[in-house]
């Protein structure tokens, strides 16, 4: 079974990718309460198989781990694929500042160019390909020039390692700032139903140089998924565990919002996270919506989203369902 929506453009660069992509942070393990690789590896290929063909990652996801396994996952597959990956928070080097510890590792924000010649190369080891599809500055630097680093990115697209530049957590000047260095491809910026400012932020400027979007987070650490109650609850490392976002008060918000699109679900044939998905992808501006998946069974439901196309008075609904049970819970970032 594949994707009935047809393949979106990524930018100017000429690389296409289905518009729900599979996101990998969890596969990682760090802050997701560990990884099981068999599973992961079973989500990559469940969704490879039902047509979803951008597959996002990072070195960050576990120190490489999470790149590692899509590397194993995709082995034999590459031409199936888009793989986007990134740069910029390295552990090999103390240079750019400090941004967190990761089982042990000093992790840093830095992207001058000999760090990012560096972590490239690591990145095609651990993915077993010789080019990534779209490479992103996964957080900014600020002790680094952008023209140093976009000039960087430009010349491995010369060198055909990358075929698409892309930019992640930036501001509305971050990216006028690359822009005007160069041509960006992409960004990727955490948009769901109760995170929408790039709408007027980011979007306008994407709209204005031909910049795609790839939404990450686009079910809110699976708060959105419909999964989760009002008697949930987060332990170990699990970085949903104390998040305002997951309290009781809000998780009940967000129930009284599921019951209201469980009869859009139930006329689609689909799951409440399925329409939340497809709302996500029928937004102006969202090119992508990236969503996680630990297993088959996740990976497989998030693909079908793909076949679901929400009318106008449908998305209307939604709108208005998001506005009466989904603004406590935005506020409360």
């Amino acid at each position: 079974m594949t994707s009935s929506i047809s393949p979106r453009a990524m930018g100017k660069a000429g690389v296409t990718g289905s518009a729900i992509g599979l996101g990998t942070w969890a596969m990682g393990g760090w802050m997701w309460g560990g990884t099981d690789e068999q599973k992961s590896i079973a989500a990559i290929r469940e969704s490879i198989d039902r047509g979803i063909t951008l597959i996002d990652t990072a070195p960050a996801y576990g120190l490489g781990k999470a790149e590692e396994i899509v590397g194993k996952a995709i082995a034999g597959r590459r031409a199936d694929v888009v793989i986007a990956t990134k740069c910029g928070l390295v552990w090999h080097t103390d240079k750019g500042n400090h941004f967190f510890d990761e089982y042990g590792k000093r992790v840093h924000r830095h992207l001058g160019r000999s760090s990012i010649l560096h972590e490239v190369e690591q990145s095609l080891r651990r993915l077993g390909t010789d080019y990534i599809d779209l490479y992103i500055t996964h957080w900014q630097d600020p002790t680094t020039p952008v023209a140093e680093t976009m000039a960087t990115l430009l010349d491995l697209k010369q060198q055909g390692k990358i075929r698409a530049i892309g930019v992640s957590n930036v501001s509305p000047q971050e990216l006028e700032a690359y822009l005007a260095a160069g041509q960006v491809d992409a960004i990727q910026e955490r948009y769901s139903m109760i995170d929408r400012q790039i709408e007027s932020t980011l979007l306008p400027i994407c709209r204005q140089h031909g910049v795609a979007s790839l939404s990450y987070s686009s079910l809110a650490l699976g708060l959105l998924s419909g999964k989760i109650g009002p008697d949930r609850s987060f332990a170990g490392d699990d970085l949903r565990k104390g998040n305002p976002r997951f309290a009781p008060d809000n998780l009940k918000r967000v129930a009284s919002f599921m019951a209201e699109i469980e009869p859009l679900a139930k006329v689609h044939r689909a799951t409440r996270a399925q329409i939340v998905i497809a709302w996500t992808i029928a937004q102006p501006g969202i090119t992508y919506a990236l969503c996680g998946a630990r297993d088959g069974d996740q990976a497989g439901e998030n693909a079908g989203a793909a076949t679901i196309t929400l009318t106008a008075a449908e998305l209307a609904r939604i709108d208005a369902a998001i506005g009466r049970h989904l603004a406590p819970v935005a506020a409360a970032a």
